[in-house]
C-alpha cells in the first residue's frame, strides 16, 4: 500500500530538527504534520458544533429541555468551497457562535458521509441518505433550522453573505417570523436591515 502525502509535508520534515530523516516516516507523524499543517493554514469552526451524537429525536429533546429554539443543521461536504468560506467566516465569528450556542444544539452532515445517524422518525440511516431521501439535498451548502417538535422551520440553500446576514437567518426563526402567513427570510430580512 502506498501512502500519498502533500509534498509540503516533507519540507516540514526537513525543516525540523527533531525528526531524524534517517528513519522512516511514521503514519503518526504524517497525521502529525497534516494536523499542524491544517491547524495553522485557517481558523476552523470548532466552537460552534457541539457534540452531536447525530441522534436528531435527542437533540430535539436536548434542545427542549435546555429552553432552546430548536437544532440547526449544516449539510456540507469536504469539496464545497461555500461550506469551507461558512465555516471559516461565519461560524467562527464570537457573535454567531455566542447566538448559536443560546439558541439551537448544532450539527454538521456530511451528505456523502457513511456514518450511521439517527433521524426524526428514530430510524438507522447515513448521513448520505438523511441529506439525500429525507432532506433533498443537491447542492451545499444547505442549512436547516428545525424547531423543538421536530418540524423543519426554514430551510436555507447556499452561504450567506456574511456573520450578519446569517444572524439575521437565526433571528428569524428564533423570533417565530417564519411562523407568519407570506413571510420568508428575504422579506424578513428587507423589514430588519439597519
Amino acid at each position: 500500500m502506498s501512502i500519498q502525502t502533500h509534498p509540503s509535508t516533507f519540507l516540514f520534515l526537513r525543516l525540523n530538527p527533531i525528526i531524524p530523516m534517517g528513519r522512516r516516516i511514521t503514519m503518526q507523524w504524517i497525521a502529525l504534520t497534516f494536523i499542524l499543517l491544517l491547524g495553522f493554514s485557517n481558523a476552523r469552526a470548532d466552537g460552534f458544533w457541539d457534540d452531536s451524537f447525530f441522534d436528531m429525536p435527542n437533540d430535539v429533546k436536548q434542545a427542549k429541555a435546555e429552553h432552546k429554539t430548536g437544532v440547526f443543521l449544516f449539510f456540507q461536504m469536504a469539496d464545497c468551497p461555500f461550506c469551507h468560506r461558512m465555516e471559516t467566516t461565519v461560524f467562527t465569528d464570537p457573535a454567531v457562535i455566542e447566538y448559536m450556542k443560546k439558541h439551537f444544539i448544532t450539527a454538521s452532515i456530511d451528505i456523502e458521509g457513511d456514518v450511521m445517524m439517527t433521524d426524526f422518525e428514530g430510524k438507522q440511516i447515513t448521513q448520505k441518505e438523511f441529506a439525500f431521501k429525507q432532506f433533498r439535498v443537491r447542492a451545499t451548502p444547505v442549512m436547516a433550522f428545525i424547531d423543538t417538535q421536530g418540524k423543519v422551520a426554514t430551510l436555507f440553500t447556499g452561504p450567506t453573505r456574511s456573520p450578519a446576514e446569517f444572524l439575521s437567518l437565526a433571528e428569524f426563526v428564533t423570533s417565530g417570523a417564519y411562523k407568519e402567513p407570506g413571510m420568508n427570510f428575504f422579506k424578513y430580512r428587507q423589514q430588519h436591515e439597519k
